[in-house]
Protein backbone atom coordinates (compact mmCIF):
# COMPACT_ATOMS: atom_id res chain seq x y z
CA UNK A 1 0.00 0.00 0.00
CA UNK A 2 2.52 2.32 0.67
CA UNK A 3 4.25 1.88 -2.75
CA UNK A 4 1.12 3.15 -4.29
CA UNK A 5 0.79 5.97 -2.43
CA UNK A 6 4.54 6.92 -3.28
CA UNK A 7 3.89 6.68 -7.08
CA UNK A 8 0.35 8.58 -7.09
CA UNK A 9 2.19 12.09 -6.54
CA UNK A 10 4.58 12.07 -9.77
CA UNK A 11 1.18 11.23 -11.89
CA UNK A 12 0.03 14.84 -11.50
CA UNK A 13 3.77 15.81 -12.16
CA UNK A 14 4.16 14.26 -14.98
CA UNK A 15 0.89 15.61 -16.63
CA UNK A 16 1.71 19.01 -15.74
CA UNK A 17 5.10 18.44 -17.22
CA UNK A 18 3.52 17.31 -20.33
CA UNK A 19 1.07 19.78 -20.73
CA UNK A 20 4.07 22.79 -20.04
CA UNK A 21 5.67 20.55 -22.93
CA UNK A 22 3.41 20.88 -25.37
CA UNK A 23 2.48 24.44 -24.81
CA UNK A 24 6.13 25.28 -25.33
CA UNK A 25 5.73 23.48 -28.49
CA UNK A 26 2.94 25.10 -29.77
CA UNK A 27 4.09 28.80 -28.81
CA UNK A 28 7.37 28.15 -30.61
CA UNK A 29 5.72 27.09 -33.65
CA UNK A 30 3.42 30.23 -33.18
CA UNK A 31 6.39 32.17 -33.28
CA UNK A 32 8.56 30.22 -35.83
CA UNK A 33 4.98 30.68 -38.41
CA UNK A 34 4.92 34.38 -37.49
CA UNK A 35 8.68 35.15 -37.98
CA UNK A 36 8.37 33.32 -41.50
CA UNK A 37 5.27 35.38 -42.55
CA UNK A 38 6.78 38.57 -41.11
CA UNK A 39 9.43 37.89 -43.77
CA UNK A 40 8.17 36.79 -46.70
CA UNK A 41 5.34 39.89 -46.01
CA UNK A 42 7.17 42.09 -48.19
CA UNK A 43 7.74 39.54 -51.49
CA UNK A 44 4.31 38.55 -51.22
CA UNK A 45 2.74 42.47 -51.08
CA UNK A 46 5.60 42.52 -54.28
CA UNK A 47 4.11 39.55 -56.31
CA UNK A 48 0.58 41.06 -55.75
CA UNK A 49 1.17 44.44 -57.23
CA UNK A 50 3.06 42.49 -60.30
CA UNK A 51 0.33 40.84 -61.12
CA UNK A 52 -2.13 43.40 -60.94
CA UNK A 53 -0.04 45.48 -62.84
CA UNK A 54 -0.26 42.93 -65.56
CA UNK A 55 -3.47 42.37 -65.59
CA UNK A 56 -3.84 46.21 -65.73
CA UNK A 57 -1.32 46.35 -68.96
CA UNK A 58 -2.48 43.42 -70.77
CA UNK A 59 -6.36 44.81 -70.68
CA UNK A 60 -5.07 48.14 -71.33
CA UNK A 61 -2.99 46.89 -74.70
CA UNK A 62 -5.99 45.09 -75.53
CA UNK A 63 -8.49 47.77 -75.07
CA UNK A 64 -6.25 50.26 -77.02
CA UNK A 65 -6.05 47.72 -80.24
CA UNK A 66 -9.70 47.37 -80.14
CA UNK A 67 -11.86 49.45 -82.12
CA UNK A 68 -15.55 49.28 -83.69
CA UNK A 69 -16.08 51.79 -86.43
CA UNK A 70 -20.28 50.67 -85.54
CA UNK A 71 -19.40 51.67 -82.05
CA UNK A 72 -16.99 54.65 -82.04
CA UNK A 73 -17.68 55.91 -79.02
CA UNK A 74 -18.08 53.41 -76.26
CA UNK A 75 -14.82 52.42 -77.77
CA UNK A 76 -13.06 55.53 -77.62
CA UNK A 77 -14.86 55.60 -73.87
CA UNK A 78 -12.96 52.68 -73.12
CA UNK A 79 -9.46 54.11 -74.38
CA UNK A 80 -9.44 56.77 -72.54
CA UNK A 81 -10.22 55.05 -69.42
CA UNK A 82 -7.47 52.88 -70.12
CA UNK A 83 -4.95 55.52 -69.95
CA UNK A 84 -3.34 58.11 -68.30
CA UNK A 85 -0.93 61.11 -68.55
CA UNK A 86 0.60 62.48 -71.84
CA UNK A 87 -1.30 59.24 -73.94
CA UNK A 88 -4.54 60.18 -72.32
CA UNK A 89 -4.40 63.58 -72.87
CA UNK A 90 -3.59 63.36 -77.27
CA UNK A 91 -6.55 60.97 -76.98
CA UNK A 92 -8.77 63.23 -75.41
CA UNK A 93 -7.41 65.91 -78.18
CA UNK A 94 -7.67 64.22 -80.78
CA UNK A 95 -10.55 62.54 -80.67
CA UNK A 96 -12.77 64.53 -82.99
CA UNK A 97 -10.58 64.37 -86.07
CA UNK A 98 -9.63 60.54 -85.26
CA UNK A 99 -13.21 59.79 -84.93
CA UNK A 100 -13.93 61.24 -88.35
CA UNK A 101 -10.86 59.49 -89.89
CA UNK A 102 -12.04 56.00 -88.40
CA UNK A 103 -15.65 56.46 -89.30
CA UNK A 104 -14.31 57.06 -92.90
CA UNK A 105 -12.35 54.09 -92.43
CA UNK A 106 -15.06 51.80 -91.22
CA UNK A 107 -12.69 49.12 -90.11
CA UNK A 108 -13.55 46.78 -86.58
CA UNK A 109 -10.49 45.77 -84.81
CA UNK A 110 -10.09 43.28 -82.19
CA UNK A 111 -7.20 42.25 -80.33
CA UNK A 112 -6.52 39.00 -78.47
CA UNK A 113 -3.63 39.18 -75.52
CA UNK A 114 -1.10 35.61 -76.13
CA UNK A 115 1.10 36.49 -73.63
CA UNK A 116 2.70 39.49 -71.36
CA UNK A 117 5.06 39.97 -68.70
CA UNK A 118 6.39 42.88 -66.43
CA UNK A 119 9.79 43.86 -67.40
CA UNK A 120 9.76 46.70 -65.19
CA UNK A 121 8.12 47.71 -61.54
CA UNK A 122 8.67 50.51 -59.11
CA UNK A 123 6.11 50.12 -56.31
CA UNK A 124 7.80 53.05 -54.38
CA UNK A 125 7.50 55.36 -57.42
CA UNK A 126 3.71 54.19 -58.84
CA UNK A 127 5.77 53.32 -62.06
CA UNK A 128 6.09 49.98 -63.97
CA UNK A 129 6.60 48.21 -67.48
CA UNK A 130 5.25 45.68 -69.74
CA UNK A 131 5.52 43.34 -72.44
CA UNK A 132 2.59 42.45 -74.52
CA UNK A 133 2.30 39.53 -77.23
CA UNK A 134 -1.26 40.39 -79.45
CA UNK A 135 -2.86 39.03 -82.15
CA UNK A 136 -4.84 41.82 -84.00
CA UNK A 137 -7.63 40.71 -86.41
CA UNK A 138 -8.70 44.16 -89.03
CA UNK A 139 -11.87 43.86 -90.97
CA UNK A 140 -12.08 46.39 -93.43
CA UNK A 141 -15.33 46.83 -96.13
CA UNK A 142 -14.75 44.67 -98.72
CA UNK A 143 -11.52 42.54 -97.72
CA UNK A 144 -10.50 39.72 -96.14
CA UNK A 145 -9.80 40.19 -92.29
CA UNK A 146 -6.24 41.29 -92.12
CA UNK A 147 -4.26 39.28 -88.78
CA UNK A 148 -1.07 40.19 -87.69
CA UNK A 149 1.01 39.50 -84.21
CA UNK A 150 2.66 42.24 -82.86
CA UNK A 151 4.16 42.87 -79.47
CA UNK A 152 3.88 46.18 -77.77
CA UNK A 153 6.04 47.95 -74.96
CA UNK A 154 3.72 50.20 -72.12
CA UNK A 155 4.07 52.29 -69.75
CA UNK A 156 1.88 52.10 -66.81
CA UNK A 157 1.45 54.27 -63.77
CA UNK A 158 -0.23 53.76 -60.62
CA UNK A 159 -3.03 56.20 -60.47
CA UNK A 160 -6.35 56.68 -57.43
CA UNK A 161 -8.55 54.67 -60.13
CA UNK A 162 -5.30 51.87 -60.30
CA UNK A 163 -2.69 51.37 -62.92
CA UNK A 164 -3.25 53.00 -66.34
CA UNK A 165 -0.92 53.13 -69.39
CA UNK A 166 0.77 56.57 -69.86
CA UNK A 167 2.83 55.16 -73.04
CA UNK A 168 2.90 52.62 -75.78
CA UNK A 169 4.70 51.91 -78.52
CA UNK A 170 5.63 48.60 -80.45
CA UNK A 171 8.19 46.47 -79.20
CA UNK A 172 11.76 46.84 -81.21
CA UNK A 173 12.53 43.75 -83.36
CA UNK A 174 16.01 42.75 -83.07
CA UNK A 175 19.01 45.76 -83.01
CA UNK A 176 15.96 48.08 -83.90
CA UNK A 177 14.58 51.15 -81.58
CA UNK A 178 10.97 51.02 -80.40
CA UNK A 179 8.82 52.40 -82.96
CA UNK A 180 6.53 55.35 -81.61
CA UNK A 181 4.20 58.23 -83.03
CA UNK A 182 3.39 61.29 -81.20
CA UNK A 183 -0.10 60.63 -81.35
CA UNK A 184 -2.64 57.96 -82.91
CA UNK A 185 -3.17 58.37 -87.03
CA UNK A 186 -5.02 55.83 -88.77
CA UNK A 187 -3.56 53.49 -91.24
CA UNK A 188 -5.25 52.08 -94.21
CA UNK A 189 -6.17 48.80 -91.59
CA UNK A 190 -6.71 50.59 -88.29
CA UNK A 191 -5.54 53.22 -86.39
CA UNK A 192 -3.33 52.22 -83.38
CA UNK A 193 -2.67 54.96 -80.82
CA UNK A 194 1.28 54.98 -79.62
CA UNK A 195 3.01 57.60 -77.21
CA UNK A 196 5.81 57.85 -75.58
CA UNK A 197 7.83 60.26 -73.42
Amino acid sequence: MRSVLRRRPRRPLLAVALTLAVAAAVAAALTGWSWYGAAHDGDASFARSRDAVLAAGEQAVQNLNTLDHNDLDHGLDIWEASTTGDLHSQLTQGRTDFAKQVQQAQTVSTAKVLSGAVTELDTRTGKASVMVALRITVQAPKAKPAVKESRMLGELTRTADGWKLSALGQAPTGDSAPEAAPAPAPTSTTPQPTASH
